[in-house]
């Protein structure tokens, strides 16, 4: 067997690849599935060339950094299935995250898919070298696949079990360290021999023409990385309440009805302004006085109208600052409810709970500890 070693720095280079590859796929992916479906098919093709493409990229990175003795080559076709398959396979993941209901066993059944997708990539991508061959043992592959499933199904459940900011970062960093980690521990179960040198040397890359492919993709990442950093840093201040409207007392309002749109003496004001949402590839209106609640959904917002659940482009504190203060209030930085629409209350602790039995599509809302003598004033309880 052939010893080798790594230039540390293209190691680091290659986790910076994964990592910047995952925050930007899954910024790009915030707020996916409330799009129309033509819009959905396109972002999620993006966010799986960024994935897929980033799998691809940091592999080829970490292998320009590996050290032989002898010179080895690449097969220039295998070079490229490596990169379709990683990227085919995660937007097959993504597929099933974005399209259909998502659960938890969609979910784990996502990471399985991605994590299988690693380890076919890495290992197609070595079958292309040339002159250098390598060699496995059955317990390394079975060991990288099975770090693989289990590395990949935790990152995204970190990224899918809430949409916010938070777990985006979350869902980065174990979709990062997924990729990283399962590179290095597959080159732990292998070896290098050399091999008789063909007649097929026209289809070879050298590491040079290889550095160039892997210097453009990563390039490409690191600009779409700059450009969803900068949204993402964006909407993320803009979803933090205004200050001055956090502790803001309003006057005192009598108890709300159980029956929605009883407040007759509103609707003039509450009419103003017309919401925005998302539905079958048109954007549409809803007046107000309609909407029970709004939650904040990423950068986004969606919109609680009786049955029904709409995605609204508006942030979280446009949408505060856009509807009438006298009929929504904030029970919660994620949270704004038609006081029309409460039915019922209930402390809990040092927090609290709204009700809306007349609204199928959301029964409660959650008060925040910092909101609950404000509820409860305007609340009249």
């Amino acid at each position: 067997m052939l010893e080798y070693s790594y230039d540390t720095r293209l190691v680091l280079a290659s986790l910076a690849v994964a990592l910047m590859a995952g925050f930007t796929g899954l910024s790009l992916l915030q707020g996916a599935s409330r799009l129309s479906a033509p819009r959905r098919k396109l972002v999620v093709s993006m966010a799986a060339i960024c994935l897929g493409g980033g799998i691809w990229s940091m592999h080829f990175v970490a292998m320009l950094g590996m050290r032989l003795p002898i010179a080895f080559y690449y097969d220039a076709l295998v070079t490229l299935i490596s990169a379709l398959v990683a990227i085919l396979i995660v937007g097959l993941a993504l597929l099933l995250l974005h399209f259909g209901k998502r659960s938890p066993g969609r979910i784990a059944l996502a990471g399985g898919i991605i994590g299988l997708g690693i380890p076919a990539m890495h290992y197609i991508g070595m079958s292309g070298m040339q002159i250098c061959r390598p060699v496995y043992s059955l317990g390394g592959i079975a060991f990288a696949v099975a770090a693989s499933v289990a590395l990949s199904v935790s990152a995204v459940a970190l990224a899918y079990s809430r949409r916010g900011s938070r777990n985006i970062v979350l869902g980065t960093v174990g979709f990062g360290l997924a990729v990283f980690a399962v590179h290095f521990i597959a080159m732990q179960g292998t070896g290098f021999v050399s091999q008789e040198v063909g007649e097929t040397e026209m289809t070879w890359m050298s590491n040079e023409f290889l550095a160039f492919g892997v210097t453009l993709t990563v390039f490409v990442i690191s600009g779409a990385f700059l450009l969803t950093g900068v949204s993402f840093s964006q909407a993320d201040q803009a979803a933090e309440p205004a200050p001055e409207t956090a502790r803001a007392p309003e006057p005192v309002a009598e108890p709300a009805p159980a029956a929605p749109l009883a407040q007759p003496a509103e609707p003039r004001a509450a009419t103003a302004v017309r919401v925005p949402y998302e539905k079958d590839g048109r954007t549409r209106f809803v007046a107000p006085e309609q909407i029970a609640a709004v939650r904040a959904e990423g950068h986004y917002t969606m919109l609680y109208v009786g049955e029904d659940k709409f995605f609204c482009p508006w942030s979280i504190t446009e949408t505060a600052s856009r509807l009438p203060e006298e009929v929504f209030l904030r029970t919660h930085r994620s949270y704004l409810v038609n006081r029309a629409f409460v039915t019922g209350f209930e402390r809990r602790k040092d927090s609290g709970v709204c009700y809306f039995d007349n609204v199928r599509s959301l029964p409660k809302v959650p008060v925040s500890r910092s909101r609950l003598p404000e509820v409860r004033e305007i609340l009249g309880i």
